[in-house]
């Protein structure tokens, strides 16, 4: 998937709910910054983020499990569902915006969009979405983005 976690440490593992999204957003802030994010990274990480929860939670039958992990150059964040699962007929999840007439919508796009990579997989059994985002300490030592594989 998106962001490989091979070698990454888990920051935080955890099932929740409606009740719980901005919190999460809150917790995933303050772990990101402990792990080198910053500034509007740090900003557009949280809210990529909490789109993946809400849609969970909106889309996935009211729950979910987040994962976070940090890996020496980039942070990941997971978010898995139980619910019925989508497809999005000739373009992946993510990749342009919605149609104007479409409601909502835009929450994996923005994903995609503040982040440096998406990962959708989705059938009957749930939805996985996983984003990453490179660290400072990634950026400055390479001016190249990085490989999502």
């Amino acid at each position: 998937m998106a962001g490989d976690s091979a070698g990454a440490g888990l920051l935080l593992d955890l099932p929740f709910t409606a009740t719980e999204v901005t919190a999460l957003r809150h917790r995933i802030a303050d772990l990101a910054r402990v792990a080198g994010l910053g500034g509007d990274r740090l900003d557009d990480f949280a809210l990529a983020a909490y789109e993946l929860l809400t849609n969970a939670v909106r889309h996935g039958g009211g729950t979910g499990r987040l994962r976070l992990l940090h890996a020496p150059d980039r942070l990941i964040c997971q978010v898995a569902d139980d619910g019925a699962g989508f497809t999005a007929p000739g373009r992946k999840p993510g990749e342009r915006p919605p149609e104007p007439t479409s409601p909502g919508g835009l929450g994996l796009f923005l994903a995609e969009q503040l982040t440096d990579g998406i990962e959708v997989v989705s059938g009957s059994g749930g939805t996985t979405v996983r984003i990453f985002i490179t660290t400072e300490s990634a950026q400055s030592e390479s001016s190249y983005p990085m490989s999502i594989g």
